[in-house]
């Protein structure tokens, strides 16, 4: 019934940026918390981010504090992940996740998934 459709995923050089789009669709979501989560070759998957769909309150992980930026658009049902000073150790397949609730939860007990971008940033 939830779908999550990400997009936005490429190659970026070291310091450059790079907007991940997470198009939501088959439901309101004024209940809903949204996140991006990463997972990296051999690695755990990692969380990102996450933001509360009817507030905007917001959650991130230390690693991308003051890089990243998570936001909303209600009208368009995006959810985006604005990614600056990219890092090598960024790189990943980077998911749109979604769940029902009102905690900003860091972990991946998430409902619905996406299938998934890779970001791959060079030195």
């Amino acid at each position: 019934q939830v779908q999550l459709v990400e997009s936005g995923g490429g190659f970026v050089q070291a310091g450059g940026s790079l907007t991940l789009s997470c198009a939501a669709s088959g439901r309101t979501f004024s209940g809903y918390v949204m996140a991006w989560f990463r997972q990296a070759p051999g690695k755990e998957r990692e969380f990102v981010a996450a933001i509360r769909w009817s507030d905007s309150v917001t959650n991130y992980a230390d690693s991308v504090k003051g890089r990243f930026i998570i936001s909303r658009d209600t009208a368009k049902n995006l959810v985006s992940l604005q990614m600056n000073s990219l890092k090598p150790e960024d790189t990943a397949v980077y998911y749109c996740a979604a769940r029902q609730g009102f905690l900003l939860r860091a972990d991946s007990t998430y409902d619905y998934w996406g299938q998934g971008t890779q970001v791959t940033v060079s030195s």
